[in-house]
């Protein structure tokens, strides 16, 4: 099987747990990492299954407005907050709005966000896996945040989180890869 995780990252915190995520599966599968700004459009076609990811900006996925907020953000000292090299560039949203995306059969979503109820950050999450439903694909398991202090920060354990997630999507996928060529002979 072969997996590729696709981000989106401001500040460097949903890099990281793109890069556990990767980890994680590549314990069980072939596993690429793509920063979404660096994808081609049908990248994501030749994997069998996608994790896409972001940051979550006023309470869902970023929106130039929001990215170029996170970048004002930056010129504030006592932010402490370095931008990522290929950010702020087209976001998670973008890239999955664009008619000419092609899009795995198989995908999970993650994404950042405050360490707050969700009522309250709201969760991009949910919204990447509303958006590769409605192109198509099929979820593999429910969506997943990984949690940042109000410093922009990961919490503790979030990174060996994020590992474990991935092991456990490379399993999920692969048995229901199997299930369908299964089905496929079959018939």
């Amino acid at each position: 099987m072969r997996a590729l995780v696709i981000y989106e990252s401001m500040f460097g915190n949903t890099r990281a747990v793109a890069e556990a995520i990767r980890d994680g599966l590549a314990a069980h599968a072939t596993a690429d990492l793509a920063n979404v700004n660096q994808l081609s459009m049908d990248d994501a076609g030749h994997a069998d299954l996608m994790v896409v990811g972001g940051p979550t900006h006023v309470h869902g996925m970023t929106r130039a407005r929001t990215r170029e907020e996170a970048v004002a953000w930056t010129t504030d000292p006592s932010k402490h907050l370095t931008l990522e090299p290929d950010a702020p560039g087209r976001g998670i949203r973008d890239w999955s709005d664009d008619p000419m995306t092609v899009v795995a059969p198989m995908f999970a979503a993650f994404a950042t966000r405050a360490d707050v109820p969700v009522l309250l950050s709201g969760n991009a999450a949910a919204q990447i896996d509303r958006a590769l439903r409605h192109r198509g694909s099929r979820r593999v398991t429910e969506s997943e945040n990984f949690l940042v202090t109000k410093d922009n920060h990961l919490e503790d354990d979030e990174l060996a989180r994020a590992r474990a997630w991935g092991e456990s999507l490379a399993v999920q996928a692969s048995q229901l890869l199997t299930t369908v060529d299964r089905g496929a002979d079959e018939g």
